[in-house]
């Protein structure tokens, strides 16, 4: 990614690319790291999710599909 950005002045429709500063490159860095954790912890949410799922179907012996005909 480049270190720029747009600005664009609508009175004028002049658009002019930007050099960031140091805090608006750190800024990006910390955002995207961040925004990574929540993935990461989200993906991991959604795969614990998953598994307890498993393990009670597992419990009461029966598939997806048929849980589904249960509850539906």
């Amino acid at each position: 990614m480049a270190d720029t950005k747009i600005v664009v002045d609508c009175s004028t429709g002049e658009v002019s690319e930007i050099e960031l500063t140091a805090e608006e490159v750190a800024q990006r860095a910390a955002d995207a790291q961040a925004f990574a954790d929540a993935k990461a912890q989200e993906d991991a949410d959604k795969a614990a999710k998953a598994a307890e799922k498993a393990a009670l179907l597992e419990r009461l012996g029966i598939t997806e599909e048929e849980a589904a005909l249960l509850l539906g």
